[in-house]
Order: C-alpha cells, then sequence, then structure tokens
C-alpha cells in the first residue's frame, strides 16, 4: 500500500475512535430520560455520565505516560477492547448501578483512545498538514455530537436504549482492524520505571472527590464523618499525589511543563470551558423534554444546531492555525460561548425551540475551537517523547471540568429544584397520590398526560427555574476560559520548524 493511502487509512482508524469515544456522552445525554424512566434512580442518574468520565479522567494521564514510554499502539488498542467490552456489558445493565460500573469500564478505555489519538495524529502527519488534520480531528468532536443526539433519540424511540451502546462494537472493530493492521510505529521509545504510586494517588483523590461531592446532601449531610473524612482524604492524596510526582524518575504528570505559559494557559481554557459546555448539553435536552414535553427525539435535535456550530469552528479553527495566532482564534470564540451561557438564563417555561436553537448555534460557535486548537497548542514545543503526556493531561483536565461541572452544576440543579418544590407545593406538603420526589415522571410525555395541569405546571416551572439558575452558575467557568486565553503567549502552528524533527523520525 501507498505510504499516502496508508497514512489515510491510519488516520480513518484514529477518527473512528474518537468518534466512538466522543459520541459516548451525547448519545447517552438524549436517552436519560428514557432510561431512568425504565431502570429508575433518578437521584443516581448523573453517575451514569459521571461514571464514565471519571474512570476515563483518571486514565488519561497514565495510558498518555505509558504511551510515550512503551508505545502508542499497544495502549491505543487496549483501549478499544476495553471500550467494546464496556460497551457490550452496559447494554446488558438492569439497574441504574449496573450501568454506572459499566459505564466506569467503558471510560477506562476512552482514557486510553482519546489522548493517545491525538498524539498519533501528531507523529504520522508532516506538520505542514498538522493544523488541517487537527481541525479535522477537533471537527469529529462536534460530528459526534450531532450523531449522538441524533442516534441516541432514534434508537431509543423505535428500537431500545441499550443499542446507543451496542452501535459502538462495529465501530470499535472496524478501528481496530484499520489501526492494528495499518500502523506501524516510527517513533522510538525507551523504557522507563513506572510510577505506581503516583497513578494510585492520582485515581484515589479523584475517586475520593467525585463520592464527597455525589453523596454531599443526599445519604450523607454535608457536615457528616463520611464526607468530610472523603473530602480530608482527597485533599491528603492530592498533596501526595505532587510530593511523589515532584521525586519520580518519570512522574505521570510533569509540572514542570507548566512551566511553559502557552502549555498552561490551554489547559485552563479546556478544563474551564469544558465544565460550561457540558452544562448546556446535559440541562438542553432535559429542559426541552421536562419543561416544554418534548420527547427524546426532539430534544436531540435541538441539540442539533449547537453541534453543527461546534463543528464550524473546531474545522475553521484547525485551518487558520498556521495563518493566525492561537490566541487569536481563542479569544473571539470563548467571547461567544460567554454570551451564549449567558442569554441561556433568560429561557422560561413560554421559550420557544427557535430562541433556544439561536442560544445553542453560539454555545457551538463558542465552544468549536477549542477542540482542535487547544489540542496542538498543548503539544506546541514539546518534543515527541513528551507529546503523550502533554496530549493526555490536557484531555485530563478537559475531562476533570467536565466531570466537576456536571457533579458540582448537578448538585447545584437538583438542590434548586428540590426548594423550588417545597416552595410551590406549601414546604413539602406533596398532592395526594403524586410522588414528586421523583422528577422522571416528568421526562416522558406519557407521564406528563397523566397528572393534572395545575400540577404540573408547578413542577415545570420549579424544574425550568432550576436549570436557568443552574445556567447562570455555568458563565463563571466560561469566563475564566475567555480569562486564560487573554493571557494566552502569542505562538502559532509554525511547520517549518517542525519538519526537520518529522524527518529525522520518518
Amino acid at each position: 500500500m501507498a505510504k499516502g493511502n496508508k497514512m489515510s487509512v491510519i488516520l480513518a482508524g484514529l477518527l473512528l475512535a474518537i468518534l466512538m469515544a466522543s459520541m459516548d456522552n451525547t448519545i447517552v445525554a438524549t436517552a436519560i430520560g428514557t432510561i431512568v424512566g425504565e431502570l429508575g434512580g433518578f437521584d443516581k442518574l448523573m453517575w451514569v455520565t459521571s461514571a464514565y468520565l471519571v474512570a476515563e479522567m483518571a486514565g488519561m494521564p497514565i495510558f498518555g505516560k505509558l504511551s510515550d514510554m512503551y508505545g502508542r499502539k499497544r495502549f491505543f488498542v487496549f483501549g478499544l477492547i476495553v471500550f467494546m467490552i464496556g460497551s457490550a456489558l452496559c447494554g446488558t445493565a438492569q439497574t441504574i448501578i449496573q450501568l454506572s460500573i459499566y459505564r466506569a469500564i467503558q471510560g477506562i478505555g476512552g482514557g486510553a483512545l482519546m489522548p493517545i489519538a491525538f498524539t498519533i495524529m501528531f507523529d504520522v502527519v508532516p506538520p505542514d498538514k498538522r493544523g488541517k488534520l487537527g481541525g479535522l480531528f477537533g471537527a469529529v468532536f462536534g460530528l459526534s455530537s450531532i450523531f449522538g443526539p441524533l442516534l441516541g433519540a432514534y434508537l431509543t424511540d423505535y428500537i431500545n436504549w441499550s443499542w446507543i451502546f451496542y452501535i459502538n462494537l462495529p465501530l470499535g472493530l472496524l478501528a481496530f482492524i484499520l489501526i492494528a493492521f495499518f500502523y506501524k510505529e516510527s517513533v522510538e521509545h525507551s523504557k522507563q520505571k513506572i510510577d505506581y504510586l503516583g497513578a494510585f494517588t492520582l485515581v484515589a483523590s479523584i475517586v475520593c472527590l467525585m463520592f464527597a461531592l455525589e453523596l454531599g446532601g443526599k445519604q450523607y449531610a454535608w457536615n457528616s464523618g463520611v464526607i468530610i473524612g472523603l473530602f480530608a482524604a482527597f485533599v491528603v492524596l492530592v498533596i501526595g499525589f505532587v510530593f511523589v510526582e515532584r521525586r519520580a524518575q518519570e512522574p505521570i504528570i510533569t509540572f514542570g511543563m507548566f512551566k511553559n505559559r502557552l502549555y498552561t494557559t490551554s489547559n485552563i481554557m479546556a478544563m474551564f470551558s469544558s465544565a460550561a459546555f457540558i452544562t448546556a448539553s446535559i440541562y438542553i435536552p432535559i429542559f426541552i423534554q421536562g419543561v416544554l414535553g418534548g420527547s427524546a427525539t426532539n430534544s436531540g435535535l435541538v441539540l442539533l444546531p449547537m453541534m453543527l456550530g461546534s463543528v464550524v469552528t473546531a474545522a475553521g479553527g484547525g485551518a487558520m492555525l498556521t495563518k493566525f495566532k492561537y490566541r487569536s482564534i481563542m479569544i473571539p470564540t470563548l467571547a461567544l460561548l460567554v454570551i451564549g451561557i449567558a442569554l441561556l438564563t433568560t429561557l422560561t417555561t413560554g421559550s420557544t425551540r427557535f430562541i433556544v436553537t439561536i442560544f445553542m448555534i453560539l454555545i457551538g460557535l463558542g465552544i468549536g475551537s477549542s477542540f482542535s486548537v487547544l489540542s496542538n497548542a498543548a503539544i506546541h514545543g514539546f518534543s515527541a517523547r513528551q507529546r503523550g503526556s502533554a496530549s493526555s493531561t490536557l484531555n485530563f483536565l478537559r475531562s476533570m471540568g467536565m466531570t466537576l461541572g456536571i457533579t458540582v452544576f448537578g448538585i447545584i440543579q437538583s438542590h434548586t429544584f428540590t426548594s423550588k418544590l417545597s416552595s410551590a407545593f406549601g414546604g413539602g406538603q406533596m398532592p395526594q397520590g403524586f410522588d414528586l420526589s421523583d422528577p422522571r415522571k416528568i421526562l416522558t410525555p406519557e407521564t406528563r398526560d397523566k397528572i393534572p395541569a395545575q400540577i404540573l405546571d408547578k413542577i415545570t416551572e420549579a424544574l425550568s427555574s432550576s436549570i436557568v439558575h443552574t445556567f447562570a452558575w455555568a458563565i463563571i467557568p466560561a469566563a475564566v476560559a475567555l480569562l486564560a486565553a487573554l493571557f494566552m503567549s502569542r505562538e502559532k502552528l509554525d511547520p517549518a520548524a517542525q519538519m526537520e524533527e518529522y524527518s529525522a523520525g520518518h
């Protein structure tokens, strides 16, 4: 096979894997109302997404460092296999807890796929084509968010929600064949000592934090010994992680890399913009389904303009990398993200689908460039031996932003919704025959029809107010991302400067 054709096959395999892994959260988002309606456990709803993100987040820096040390291919293929196993298990889940556990298995595979795919692309693509192809890789995030909601809604409405997971199997198998048989690594890797203690303290700290945030105020009071103990364990483990990493021969996260201003600001932008974006992605479908009374398909279609917008700026941002500085692309797009999130706070029970669509387009245009531009900015200036770690740390912090966004804003929405319901029904006196402590009753048209109009109006008003209140808080991380862009250094992608290294490695 000719070299150019072989590279095209490899890139197709990488794009398929990214499509599959990044689509996984959006495909679940529009089906979550139906899943919870069938499996129950509304109070554990956020763990379906959080479990995936926590596992993915914990694995990213570990697999990124391992790929620098032992080679990209073996860990990329490992991630594909684990992801497919997790997907098959998710389709068989009988309870929300089972589904969350299987999602965590999926997340482990995703933790290997996402950062290594970008690093392989950087290894095999000539410097003069990296900007354009980086834009294509970033656009896949947007495309996954288009196909995810639509495919998830269709499969949920017309077949069964379990097929939103089974669909990963043929995609994963094809990606496996393309990478396993056609990708031959040309970059040399040196075996180093694995930082097991750093890996343990990192994963354990994330788990403690997420359990504290998820269980606090629900199963346990915020001032209970269990929650305080979890937060204390998180702090101790983070301190331990920093201590271990500063002394490790080959640390999981190299703190010295953060002396690079471009790298530091890129990571800050990825983390905070993702927190704002994931909040919009999750709560807009719930708003459409729970407040405006749409089906899963309708809520998926509402996300379509946002994802189209993200494709435009992801592809456009990548194409402009060789002509404009990274900051010159990120500042105007992140400004659109802040404006879009701010406009979401004006939504009411009387808002139209058209208004929601306009707001979604702005948010999509605002987030798209972060998928392509930041992935290139984060590895700018680093050697091949450091790219896996640099890319994985960026994706790690992006996922951390999503995970914390889902959890923290989930707490805000849940607390506000409960408070609004209590006020609407006289301090918690619920109408006889209606269990309003289980909000899933209003997530499907069938159950809404059974609730008297005067009661349904109060519930939807409470849900609407709680979601809008959540959007108001989401302005903060979007604004932090924009502020970081203003402090970004003035580099841009320079193909000529990188061509010598590429030629030496090939």
